[in-house]
């Protein structure tokens, strides 16, 4: 949803605010939705690149904008998350994330389990 907090003064969703919408996504991809599913969450990752394009504005409005997000790159230790924003009549952002296994004890990289390579070759449609 967009809220009225998201707009700013030029009266569209402020740039910022887009990754929150990321956000949103992705804790639902990787933690929300494996989780329903009865399997583990992922724990351990960290955001070490963020790109974004902002295609046109987005104005407050009553109904919800799609975050269309998939797998596009994947390796032992981190995997790229690309995104969409969009309804069905327009693409407002095109973004991607790189993010990295990681373990917060060591404070240092690690492997991707094979539970969880295994859950994002799921969302992996040229892989």
């Amino acid at each position: 949803m967009v809220r009225f907090a998201d707009i700013d003064s030029q009266g569209h969703v402020n740039n910022v605010r887009f990754f929150d919408y990321l956000e949103d996504a992705r804790l639902g991809m990787l933690h929300i939705d494996p989780y329903k599913a009865g399997d583990t969450p992922f724990k351990g990752l960290v955001v070490s690149r963020h790109e974004i394009d902002y295609l046109r504005p987005l104005s407050f409005r009553a109904e919800p904008v799609r975050v269309e997000t998939w797998v596009s790159e994947l390796s032992p230790v981190r995997f790229t998350l690309e995104y969409e924003i969009r309804d069905d009549e327009a693409l407002y952002v095109r973004a991607r994330s790189v993010l990295v296994a990681y373990d917060v004890e060591r404070s240092a990289p690690r492997r991707l389990t094979e539970d969880e390579f295994s859950y994002l070759r799921r969302f992996t449609p040229s892989l």
